[in-house]
């Protein structure tokens, strides 16, 4: 009997990658169903930082959710705190992924999320993606300087039969809904009326202009709508190595452990990456507590991450800067965000690394 491998190859930019894999073993004396290994992790050539959406959620952050053909929980967690690998008996599994609980109205809180069922042989080689696209609809209004005038004691909201948000003139937030139908209300003199109703579907984000008749003295009812509405998709394409313009010109742009990968050579640019381990040496890298040296850390795209080759190494200069991050002072910023501004070098410990860092900020 071979026992089967279930990879779960990361949450590339919202996007899993499940591929099962075959080894031998010998059959569990159990039963006629063979055991097999869950294996969770980043595919380091398809990752693409969380951050280059201004909305985007941190990937760690995503809910994993495992359960096989019974129902029962292979694992429920942080998509950041799930092991590297799960034993599981061949069979069903329903894999789905989500960025958060969504269950009412919210401001800036887009859902992000995915769900399949994967057969997972003896053996053999299965390979299913999740798609991770927005599952929550989005409103935004944008409200003309008229308006407040007309209306100084007008109060907007947008609502659904969830709930409702109170709309601001000076709002910029996108309000996020359940699909279905969701109204603009103007509650003006203690009277609540419904200006439109409109009804959005998974992945859209409607925009509505808000704006005053210039009869609206003589006419209550001057109230004019225009509409500008616009579907994010977010299976969007990224090439690889294509040179984002700007990529790591600053924190908020930094890029990626991959990015990084890509882009040996460049001088003074941002990387941003999760610090998982210290004490490097040309074969091993230390994962946890306690450490010796303050001079290097291993980064990855990925809190939970316990490979050496998923890493990528940072010399750590002295100063300032490794008071912050030593971490034979500091071990508990193992897991932390860092964002390191520095030289990308083809290799130190062996690995593609980050010297002459100039500037860090630790989250």
């Amino acid at each position: 009997m071979r026992k089967s491998f279930f990879c779960l190859s990361g949450l590339a930019i919202l996007q899993i990658t499940v591929v099962a894999m075959t080894v031998s073993c010998s059959r569990d004396s159990g039963g006629d169903v063979g055991s097999g290994c869950m294996r969770i992790r980043f595919p380091e050539d398809m990752y693409k930082s969380a951050l280059e959406h201004a909305e985007l959620p941190d990937t760690n952050d995503f809910i994993l959710d495992i359960r096989n053909s019974s129902g029962e929980t292979v694992y429920s967690g942080f998509y950041g705190d799930s092991p590297e690998s799960l034993s599981v008996p061949a069979g069903s599994y329903t894999v789905s992924v989500k960025s958060c609980e969504f269950s009412k109205p919210q401001f800036s809180k887009p859902q992000f999320g995915d769900e399949q069922c994967i057969i997972v042989p003896s053996d053999g080689l299965v390979d299913v993606a999740l798609e991770c696209r927005q599952m929550n609809s989005g409103i935004k209004l944008r409200i003309s300087p008229e308006f407040l005038d007309a209306f100084p004691d007008g109060v907007l909201f947008v609502s659904s039969d969830d709930g409702r948000l109170m709309y601001g003139y000076k709002e910029k937030r996108i309000a996020y809904f359940t699909p279905g139908a969701v109204s603009v209300l103007l509650d003006s003199g203690g009277e609540m009326k419904t200006l439109l109703t409109r009804t959005l579907g998974r992945q859209e984000i409607l925009t509505i202009g808000i704006q005053v008749s210039d009869d609206i003295v003589q006419d209550d009812d001057g109230i004019s709508i225009s509409i500008d509405t616009t579907r994010i998709w977010n299976d969007e394409d990224f090439v690889i190595g294509g040179g984002d313009s700007g990529k790591g010109e600053d924190a908020d742009n930094a890029m990626s452990v991959t990015q990084a990968r890509e882009n040996i050579g460049a001088a003074d640019v941002w990387v941003c990456g999760y610090i998982v381990g210290g004490d490097l040496s040309r074969t091993s890298v230390s994962f946890s507590p306690p450490f010796s040296s303050g001079s290097n850390l291993a980064v990855a795209s990925r809190s939970s991450v316990s490979s050496r080759e998923s890493c990528i190494a940072v010399s750590v200069p002295a100063g300032d800067i490794r008071d912050v991050l030593s971490l034979a002072e500091h071990p508990e910023n193992i897991g932390r965000r860092v964002y390191l501004k520095g030289d990308i070098v083809e290799s130190y410990f062996g690995l593609v690394g980050v010297k002459n860092v100039t500037d860090c900020v630790l989250k």
